[in-house]
């Protein structure tokens, strides 16, 4: 019999730009983080399991804020993203502070997870429809991986720039590419990035990856292969990083595997900065005083 998708939370950035754990910022009616909807959320859309990726040093936070949560819910794990986390025969090179990236977190985690699987960041609320569409997509006898997409143009902070995937999908839903984008930002009416030296404006329409993506297991064995590749190419530099949309590319050039793109009518908000944090809570509020949810989400 299937095993029900598990959500894969990725939890374990040091939030430079917010300023503090973000993870668990407080912005609900009740003290609750947006981590706390996205598993909400999740659970009723079916979803069987929760793994977090986080590092060592958050783990006894993690564990009083979500043992007693989840305990007589959902099976729940940790997996660890250190950066010695790294495959046999490979070391971090002296001097190196930064995390490995998004694609490493996931292969921190492969361990954990031997059913289809939903990425998502732990900062970011992807909205009810986002996650009732995901699950129904993994829990299809098939094997195609998938992306939840967004518009760029409703993904943007107004207090600074942003990094975004954009997508390119065929007229079956296909992805074929994801391109990240680094400093896109508002100008006035315009979504703009910086390049090399200047500026160009991108289209607010475009179709964004915002980390929101449902893997077969499969997925693990690629990973493998190419994180490794990775490390043998720009493992040695002090801020390399390697992302999920990069493994994702990756992927499709192989012709072997596809990754299908779901558009959800869901919202989404994050907080890349603190100053994001006041439009979150409002936003919560509003959806609590609707009736999305309960003022006391884990009554």
């Amino acid at each position: 019999m299937p095993k029900n998708p598990t959500l894969l939370i990725l939890a374990a950035g040091v939030g430079s730009r917010y300023g503090g754990l973000k993870q668990l910022d407080q912005i609900g009616p009740s003290g609750e983080a947006i981590i706390d909807y996205s598993i909400y959320d999740a659970l009723e859309a079916g979803f069987g399991k929760v793994v977090f990726v986080i590092r060592r040093d958050l783990e006894e936070a993690f564990r009083r804020r979500f043992e007693p949560i989840l305990k007589d819910r959902v099976p729940y794990e940790f997996a660890y993203q250190e950066l010695d986390s790294l495959p046999e025969g490979y070391t971090v090179p002296e001097g190196r502070e930064k995390p490995w990236g998004t694609a490493h977190a996931v292969w921190c985690a492969r361990n954990l997870i031997d059913e289809p699987f939903a990425v998502i960041n732990a900062d970011d609320f992807y909205g009810k429809d986002a996650y009732r569409v995901l699950a129904k997509a993994l829990n299809r006898k098939s094997v195609d991986h998938y992306m939840v997409a967004y518009y760029l143009k409703n993904t943007l902070s107004p207090h600074g720039s942003v990094s975004r995937g954009v997508c390119r999908s065929n007229s079956a839903g296909y992805l074929e590419d994801v391109t990240e984008y680094k400093k896109i930002h508002l100008e006035e009416d315009k979504v703009m990035f910086d390049k090399a030296n200047h500026k160009e404006e991108l289209d607010p329409k475009n179709l964004v990856s915002m980390n929101f993506w449902g893997f077969q297991p499969t997925f693990f064995g690629w990973l493998d292969q190419l994180l490794t590749a990775f490390l043998d190419k720009s493992g040695h530099e002090q801020k390399s990083e390697y992302f999920i949309p990069t493994v994702v590319n990756e992927l499709i050039k192989s012709g072997k595997e596809g990754v299908k793109v779901l558009k959800s009518d869901a919202q989404w908000f994050g907080v890349t900065y603190r100053e994001d944090k006041t439009a979150v809570e409002k936003n919560i509020r509003a959806m609590v005083d609707e009736g999305y949810y309960p003022h006391e989400l884990w009554q």
